[in-house]
C-alpha cells in the first residue's frame, strides 16, 4: 500500500496489468492505461503542484480519474459531493483555502477571485508522462454527511484512508468491485481505494441510473464484490434485476445493519461473505464482521461492562456512557477551520456518538447519540423500533419519526414499505396491525408507534442513508 507521501499513480504503475483493469459507468469504460501516457486534467500536471484544488464534478469517473493523478502532486484535494449546495461549496472553497477547481462542467463553479476552474474530462494523449511526478504528501479533505447545516471539513491523509485496506497480498485483478456509493463520500472513497490498490476494476454508480439499470449493468460485467447502505440494500432487493447479480462479497456500512437484511441477502446470496462494517469519516473504519449475525461480539471492546479499551490490530475501541468511542491510526488528523472543535477526546479517542448496548455476548447498535425521540421524558431511539419492523417477513424497510404531542411532548410514529405494492385495503389494515402487535409484544410501550402508515417507498439521501427529516 502507498505511504503517507506516496502517490497513487506510482503505486498503480508498479503493480502492472493496467491494460486489464479499468473504472467503468453506464457511458464510459476508462482502462486505467490510459493514465499511463495520458491525462484527464485540462491543465499540465507541474499546475497543480502545491495547490489546494477542490474536486467538483459531476461525473464520478472524472473525480476518480482527478483523484489518481492529484494524489501525490498536488498540497491538498478536497472531494465535493455533487449534492452540496452552492451556499456550503462556497464555505468549503473558504475553509479549505482552495485555489484550483477541477470540474467538468463548463459553468465556473467557484466565481472567486483568486480561484481557477480547470474543465477536466477523460484521458487524452500528453507529451510526459505521470510517472514524472514529484511525490508529496497530499491532504485529503471529506466532507461530513450531516443532513443539515454546513458540512464540516475532516483532514485524512493517504495513510489513514489505506489503513484498513490489506497491505501484503498481491494484486486480484479478476476482483471487479462495485458500489452504491458516491466515492466522494467516505465510504465510496474506501471502496474506490479498495479496488486500484488492490488490482480489480470498479463499476461506479450514477445518480441518473435506475436501480434496475444499475444492478442489470454490474451484472453484465461481472462484479464480484459490491458495498452500500442498508438501505441501499433494502432497494435493490425490491428490484428483479438483484437476482441477476452473484457477488462473491457482499458489504454493508453507514448504517445499523439489522438481522432482518442479513438474512434477506444471505438468502439471495448463498454463496456470497456477508459483512457488516463500522466506520465514519473521522473515525475511520473500526471493524468488519461477517459472521450473520447484527451487531459486534463484546469481545472487541474488552471486558464484558466495557469498561477498558481493547486493541484489535491497529484499533482501540472502548465505549463511555453508551457511546462507541475509537483510536487508531486510520482516524482522521483533525477538523478544518477556524474555531474548529477538537476531533479526539484527551485519550485521543473519537466519539463516535453511535449508541450500543449489551445483550448477551454481544453488543447491538441501537442509534445516534443525537436522535433520539423524547416520549414524556423516555428515549426512544428510532432505530431500534425500525429493526422490529423491518422483522416482519412483509416488510422492506422502514422509518420512524417522532410527531408532536401536547401529552407527552412526542409520540412515536412509523412508515413502512411492505414486500408487496399490491395490497388491497383489507390486507393494508391486516399488516399495519400486525406490525402494531408486533411491537407491542417486544418493546417497551413508550416505544410502540402511535400509528403505522403503509407507503410505496421511503426517501434515501444522496449519502444512501434512509432520509430522517422529521415531519413533526
Amino acid at each position: 500500500m502507498p505511504h503517507d507521501g506516496d502517490a497513487l499513480w506510482e503505486f498503480l504503475s508498479g503493480q502492472g496489468h493496467l491494460a486489464e483493469r479499468a473504472l467503468s459507468t453506464p457511458d464510459a469504460h476508462v482502462p486505467l492505461s490510459d493514465l499511463a501516457h495520458g491525462s484527464s486534467l485540462g491543465a499540465p500536471l507541474e499546475e497543480f503542484s502545491d495547490r489546494s484544488v477542490l474536486v467538483a464534478t459531476r461525473g464520478q469517473l472524472v473525480a476518480a480519474l482527478a483523484l489518481i493523478e492529484l494524489s501525490g502532486v498536488a498540497r491538498r484535494v478536497v472531494l465535493c459531493p455533487p449534492d452540496v449546495s452552492a451556499e456550503h461549496v462556497a464555505i468549503v472553497i473558504a475553509t479549505a483555502a482552495v485555489d484550483t477547481v477541477v470540474s467538468d462542467q463548463r459553468r465556473d463553479v467557484a466565481a472567486r477571485p483568486h480561484v481557477r476552474t480547470v474543465l477536466a474530462g477523460l484521458p487524452q494523449r500528453v507529451s510526459t508522462g505521470l510517472s514524472r511526478r514529484t511525490r508529496r504528501r497530499t491532504e485529503w479533505i471529506l466532507l461530513t454527511s450531516g443532513t443539515t447545516g454546513a458540512p464540516k471539513l475532516v483532514l485524512h491523509t493517504l495513510a489513514s484512508l489505506t489503513g484498513p485496506i490489506a497491505r501484503d497480498t498481491a494484486p486480484v485483478t479478476t476482483t471487479v468491485w462495485s458500489t452504491f456509493y458516491d466515492i466522494r463520500r467516505y465510504g465510496g472513497l474506501q471502496i474506490f481505494l479498495r479496488s486500484v490498490l488492490g488490482g480489480g476494476s470498479l463499476v461506479l454508480s450514477d445518480s441518473g441510473e435506475s436501480a434496475d439499470a444499475f444492478l442489470g449493468r454490474v451484472a453484465a460485467l461481472g462484479v464480484t464484490h459490491i458495498s452500500g447502505t442498508p438501505s441501499h440494500w433494502r432497494r435493490a432487493l425490491m428490484s428483479t434485476a438483484a437476482r441477476k447479480i452473484a457477488p462473491r462479497y457482499v458489504r454493508l456500512s453507514g448504517e445499523i445493519a439489522d438481522q432482518a437484511i442479513l438474512d434477506r441477502l444471505r438468502a439471495s446470496y448463498p454463496d456470497a461473505t456477508i459483512a457488516h462494517a463500522f466506520a465514519s469519516t473521522e473515525a475511520g473504519v473500526a471493524f468488519a464482521v461477517s459472521d450473520g449475525r447484527a451487531g459486534f461480539p463484546a469481545g472487541l471492546i474488552g471486558d464484558a461492562r466495557g469498561a477498558v479499551e481493547k486493541r484489535i490490530g491497529d484499533v482501540e475501541m472502548r465505549i463511555e456512557d453508551g457511546s462507541l468511542r475509537i483510536r487508531s491510526a486510520r482516524t482522521a488528523t483533525r477538523y478544518l477551520g477556524d474555531g474548529a472543535e477538537s476531533l479526539r477526546d484527551a485519550d485521543g479517542f473519537v466519539d463516535t456518538g453511535d449508541m450500543v448496548e449489551l445483550v448477551g455476548d454481544r453488543y447491538h447498535f441501537v442509534g445516534r447519540r443525537g436522535g433520539v425521540i423524547n416520549v414524556g421524558g423516555l428515549k426512544v431511539h428510532p432505530e431500534e423500533v425500525e429493526a422490529v419492523l423491518n422483522g416482519h417477513p412483509e416488510v422492506r424497510m422502514s422509518i420512524v419519526r417522532p410527531r408532536k404531542s401536547p401529552i407527552t411532548g412526542a409520540l412515536v410514529v412509523a412508515e413502512v414499505v411492505p414486500t408487496r405494492d399490491d395490497l388491497d385495503d383489507p390486507a393494508r389494515a391486516r399488516l399495519a396491525e400486525e406490525l402494531l402487535e408486533l411491537c407491542r409484544r417486544q418493546l417497551p410501550r413508550h416505544k410502540v408507534p402511535a400509528s403505522v402508515a403503509l407507503v410505496r417507498s421511503l426517501a434515501i439521501a444522496a449519502t444512501g442513508k434512509i432520509a430522517r427529516s422529521s415531519r413533526a
